[in-house]
């Protein structure tokens, strides 16, 4: 760790700027420890509310102490942080060489002061207005500790969210309609989605006797004979495991019989099922 004078100002601008202390009691900030692996719908969620995604250097750090850390919880300290920036993986435009942040951090399990000083690390981050040297973490796990596995797993979601056929970003449910075949046990159920830009998507289920049910997502308006479920951990997937409510909603099969409703309703849940979870936890990357 580097002692140092931090200037008033740049302080100043970085106590307006850091996260929130009740957010970092809640979930404790990324260490020089280590951070765990994460999962893709973490790493997706810190992505989408971070404007600013670096690649850095940690070049010192200062602890905060006295009144600018009176609100930091026990068992944690507070510090600021100067970093390199190796490399800008995600926005709007050009960045300082050096930028600067307050980080409350968890203390080291030998009950000292973890060691920042030159530890790579990546940042998700916004911009503070007024200061293009001063950014604010977005989350108490805006600090992640560098690894070649996360910095792949953050370059391939940031191509995915700028790519032009992103999928869009799930509401809720619309309608669904269910089809009975004329064999027993055959069927056809489509659930239209609603979403934040008003895109279609929708959802197919076919059941045939003696076969496992067959499903896929369409993100069009015509529903291609070929089109399969997404593969787990891409943007589509996080899309619909994470932004689908856990059940039909009662106005989306109103207007079908209820034997209907009910094989509806059994279609959804097998499409959540073969998503899987939405997990947000460590995950072996």
């Amino acid at each position: 760790m580097v002692t140092r004078t931090i200037s008033a100002s740049a302080l100043g601008l970085a106590l307006l700027a850091a996260v929130p202390i009740s957010a970092a009691a809640q979930q404790p900030a990324a260490q020089a420890y280590g951070a765990p692996a994460v999962s893709y719908t973490e790493m997706a969620d810190l992505l989408i509310g971070s404007p600013l995604v670096l690649d850095a250097t940690i070049a010192s750090a200062v602890r905060i102490k006295g009144a600018e850390a009176a609100n930091v919880p026990p068992g944690f300290m507070r510090f600021y942080i100067e970093a390199d920036v190796t490399a800008l993986i995600r926005g709007p435009g050009a960045i300082p060489p050096r930028v600067g942040y307050v980080l409350d951090a968890r203390v080291g399990p030998d009950g000292r002061a973890p060691k920042y000083r030159k530890a790579r690390v990546i940042l998700f981050a916004r911009p503070v207005p007024g200061d293009a040297t001063q950014i604010q973490l977005t989350g108490p796990d805006s600090q992640q500790a560098w690894s070649p596995e996360l910095d792949s797993l953050t370059r391939r979601i940031s191509r995915e969210l700028v790519a032009p056929d992103a999928p869009p970003v799930v509401t809720g449910i619309g309608n669904a309609f269910h089809v009975t075949g004329s064999l027993p046990g055959e069927g056809e159920t489509q659930v239209f989605l609603t979403t934040q830009d008003n895109r279609p998507v929708s959802l197919s289920i076919l059941r045939r006797p003696g076969e496992q049910p067959r499903w896929a997502v369409a993100l069009s308006e015509i529903v291609d004979d070929a089109a399969g479920p997404p593969q787990r951990d891409t943007l589509l997937w996080y899309r619909l495991a994470c932004g689908l409510p856990r059940a039909l909603p009662a106005r989306s099969t109103q207007a079908l019989e209820p034997a209907d409703a009910e094989i509806a309703q059994a279609d959804y849940r097998f499409v959540l099922q073969q998503l899987g979870p939405c997990v947000r936890g460590p995950a072996a990357y």
